[in-house]
């Protein structure tokens, strides 16, 4: 009878953690740029001799949703999309990290920024000249226009990587990293558009319905477990009667 109950609330607590990814995606489905988690889990059986019957839930680090959402113009010029896949990259206390979001904002320094975070392009963190007009071209090249000048000068290159979906994992912060290389190549065949900036990938009404169906999951979970104790019980008294 242990081996049912060691099941179930290991399947119980591959449940909470699936409801606390659902419910993350949930919170942020407003985020310009956020990727949705996928909660991973698999089954193993428990090691040793005698627990063949007993198994266990394995809970993997969550999956990136790398599905693209909807890209909306705004007419900022500092707003930037990335159209089809790959992402931007910024700089963190630990290393490069990447992201979809791409509401640029500019420090008093110039210096282009993310989030609190500099934005890197091919020769480090991008830094803005004085200037009265920014333009971001589809291969992430950042112009500016300087004051008294007619013509827009290049001041930089976002650097845009492509790393494969499978490699992709998520900080704690939201930001993406990959699990295999601490930093990621450049990629020349990632392309932007300014001016727009692309939604949440969640979506609501998805999230919902497995939600749902995680509460579903776990309140049945809660009531094989009672069923399982009244069989332990019963058990018990038969063997002291």
């Amino acid at each position: 009878m242990d081996a049912l109950i060691y099941t179930i609330m290991s399947g119980a607590n591959r449940t909470l953690k699936a409801q606390q990814v659902r419910a993350n995606n949930l919170a942020n489905a407003d985020t310009p740029g956020f990727r949705a988690d996928i909660e991973v889990a698999s089954s193993q059986v428990v090691p040793g001799y005698g627990y063949d019957a007993r198994h266990m839930t394995v809970l993997q680090p969550s999956a990136v949703s790398v599905k693209q959402g909807v890209i909306a113009q705004t007419g900022r010029e500092l707003d930037v999309a990335i159209q089809g896949e790959g992402f931007f990259t910024v700089a963190t206390a630990t290393g490069e990290a990447y992201t979809r979001g791409g509401q640029f904002d500019v420090a008093a320094d110039g210096t282009l920024m993310l989030g609190g975070r500099q934005v890197l392009g091919d020769g480090g963190a991008i830094v803005l000249p004085e200037h009265r007009q920014v333009q971001v071209a589809a291969d992430g090249t950042v112009s500016v226009l300087p004051p008294g000048s007619e013509a827009m000068q290049a001041v930089g290159r976002l650097k845009l990587v492509k790393p494969a979906p499978e490699e992709l994992s998520k900080t704690s912060d939201g930001l993406i990293v990959s699990r295999l290389e601490p930093t990621l190549a450049a990629d020349d065949t990632v392309r932007v558009q300014g001016g727009h900036l692309e939604r949440s990938n969640v979506s609501a009404v998805e999230e919902m319905i497995a939600s749902m169906t995680l509460n579903r999951s776990f309140e049945m979970q809660l009531k094989m477990f009672n069923a399982a104790n009244d069989m332990v019980e019963a058990g018990n008294r038969l063997v002291r009667g």
